[in-house]
């Protein structure tokens, strides 16, 4: 249920539902990237009729998720190395800022949300809950920019937040990579509680901005692969 204007929970429409789940199965890596969909068969599994489904894919095509193209159908999108790289400088502006606002609006509130999430990721460390680790990071950087209570950064970052989730979930899992984005978000959530501005922005940009290590050798890797399949 979701509140309406007036506060009154209300049911979520067909649409919104197979939004939802077709979004989480494209986030999951259940979907995979560039993979042709059909509305058909979609509808037929969700067991609706094709008029929900048909807008819940301009949704998802809006968000960036999928790509309709004439003559051709539905697929899940694809990213070269140009764009990852351009996702990136976007991340870099919008959670840079987002930093600086909540450190001198609501220092404490942020601190708050990002070592509770801190604490998430370290439990699923434990557990060895790769899938959950990389979820708790998704939540870590969307606690961030929700951190700056600027609306309109919170739009720009709503509007690739998805996007990066579905690429973490796909080229996040090498432990590695794990191990030094566990390090950094660590210190980046410190920095916010010594109120560090200095230290976190650099910690910040060096972990989201960075275009090495095992983030991009997987992605220029299964990129290759994938090139080669095609050929």
């Amino acid at each position: 249920m979701e509140p309406s204007p007036l506060g009154i929970a209300r049911p979520k429409s067909l649409t919104e539902l197979v939004t939802e789940r077709l979004r989480a199965r494209i986030i999951s890596g259940e979907l995979e990237l560039g993979q042709k969909l059909s509305e058909a068969r979609i509808a037929k599994q969700m067991e609706v009729s094709r008029t929900p489904v048909r807008e819940a894919v301009n949704r998802l095509e809006s968000e960036g998720l999928l790509r309709v193209e004439a003559q051709r159908g539905c697929f899940v999108f694809e990213v070269g190395p140009d764009e990852l790289g351009q996702l990136c400088d976007a991340r870099v502006c919008i959670e840079t800022q987002a930093l600086q606002v909540a450190l001198r609006t609501d220092p404490r509130g942020l601190h708050t949300a990002l070592s509770a999430c801190v604490e998430d990721m370290r439990r699923a460390r434990a557990g060895e809950d790769t899938s959950a680790y990389l979820a708790f990071d998704t939540d870590f950087h969307d606690l961030l920019v929700a951190g700056s209570k600027n609306p309109f950064l919170i739009r720009a970052y709503a509007a690739i937040s998805p996007k990066m989730a579905a690429l973490r979930n796909r080229l996040g899992r090498h432990i590695d990579h794990m191990a030094k984005s566990f390090e950094e978000h660590v210190i980046i959530s410190d920095c916010v509680r010594r109120g560090d501005a200095e230290t976190g922005l650099e910690v910040l940009v060096d972990h989201i901005g960075r275009k090495e290590g095992t983030y991009w050798e997987l992605f220029h890797r299964k990129t290759l692969r994938e090139a080669n399949d095609k050929g």
